[in-house]
């Protein structure tokens, strides 16, 4: 079961990518696994990215960081940022990949710290967790509050991009996952609760105990500000984007909402946001917003088949078709007559090599090299001998 589980996430880390050719002739794949090379390109060069297949071709015996896979990525593999190696899959490459974008990943330190991972000085143990924007890795007491659950949520954007991205906080109310506050010990009742962010909930608390729900004067004003102006606002953020040809009055009332937010100077808390799924699906696609959307350069948070988990799938789906049964694929392209040699052919391999093994089994013995040799030396013997005999079929 483990061996399995480990083969299922490698078809999903690197099933999307081709570990036989290299990716440059694609140019700015889409998404794909990516390595850097500390030993071609050690903290001080210039930071560089390598496909699947050169991991494996070119620098087999270097010391590799994996970087999980990054989006709109060329390989480097050769290029002038490698001194003294040329890429044995294409020599001929172009001498740097200008749409490329690195970060210290490629020197294998992640998250605000800057350490590497796994960090043999760290003994606390935390998950690292990838932010969908910048795509670099973070510890999870890192991102300014503590991430709910790994089941809860699906994709996570960073305290630097919830800053660069500011109009995802227009969103966080609504639908990102609350994340969990530390655990809080009530005395006067001596119950310890672990609560999430959400206001329903503090309620509740204040309700049952009589205690005030510690949170700041910041939260509080963060809250009220990012609410809608109108009541129906809730509403909105839960079934718009809506694709249609004429614009409907509560669309235009959402858009029409949703742009007074945006240009009001409301507070953001200083934490990083998780995410569910399919929740990209829920972004405005007006003109304006695909306009800032391209201004901030993160025009793929409204492509769905972004998300690493599709990714995945497809990794998953491609590998599993070509894992499909070799025996069953050569019976199909066999007419009737064929596809009754073959299975009366394998029936007899599987019988007679059967009966060979049992007996080293019985006997307690070894299963060396040359008695598998030996014994598909007297199955195709005897295999000739069955051939040239005449053989009648029914017509």
């Amino acid at each position: 079961a483990e061996s399995e589980e480990r083969e299922k996430e490698a078809r999903a880390v690197l099933g999307g990518s081709d570990h036989e050719r290299c990716s440059y002739s694609q140019g700015a794949v889409k998404r794909q696994a990516l390595y850097a090379c500390g030993t071609c390109t050690p903290p001080g060069a210039e930071p560089a990215g390598i496909c699947l297949a050169c991991s494996y071709e070119c620098h087999g015996s270097h010391r590799l960081f994996e970087l999980y896979t990054k989006r709109n990525f060329r390989c480097d593999c050769g290029n002038s940022k490698f001194k003294n190696l040329q890429c044995k899959l294409l020599p001929e490459k172009g001498k740097v990949n200008s749409g490329n974008k690195y970060n210290d990943n490629f020197y294998g330190l992640y998250c605000t710290c800057k350490r590497p991972y796994p960090d043999p000085e760290d003994e606390i143990p935390d998950e690292m967790i990838q932010c969908i924007v910048c795509e670099d890795w973070f510890h999870g007491r890192h991102l300014g509050a503590v991430p709910p659950e790994s089941g809860d949520f699906h994709e996570m954007v960073c305290q630097a991009c919830m800053k660069h991205c500011h109009f995802l906080w227009a969103y966080a109310s609504q639908l990102a996952v609350p994340p969990l506050t530390k655990v809080n010990s009530l005395e006067d009742d001596g119950v310890v609760l672990k609560v999430e962010e959400s206001g329903e909930q503090k309620q509740e608390i204040k309700k049952e105990s009589g205690v005030e729900p510690q949170a700041t004067k910041e939260e509080k004003q963060t809250e009220q500000i990012n609410e809608p102006s109108t009541s129906s606002g809730n509403k909105f953020l839960q079934k718009f984007p809506v694709e249609t040809a004429k614009p409907t009055s509560e669309i235009l009332t959402w858009m029409k909402w949703l742009k007074e937010l945006q240009s009001k100077p409301y507070l953001k808390k200083d934490t990083a946001t998780f995410w569910p799924l399919n929740w990209r699906s829920k972004l405005c696609t007006c003109e304006d917003c695909l306009k800032m959307y391209s201004e901030l350069e993160v025009q793929f948070l409204t492509d769905e088949c972004d998300t690493v988990l599709a990714y995945e799938n497809k990794g998953t789906s491609d590998q599993e078709t070509e894992r499909r049964d070799p025996l069953m694929d050569t019976l199909n392209s066999m007419n009737r007559v064929q596809q009754v040699e073959l299975i009366c052919e394998y029936n007899d391999l599987k019988t007679e090599l059967t009966d060979y093994l049992r007996r080293f089994a019985d006997e307690g013995t070894v299963v060396k090299r040359e008695d598998i040799q030996h014994f598909f030396e007297e199955f195709q013997s005897r295999k000739r001998q069955r051939t040239n005999r005449m053989q009648y079929y029914c017509s």
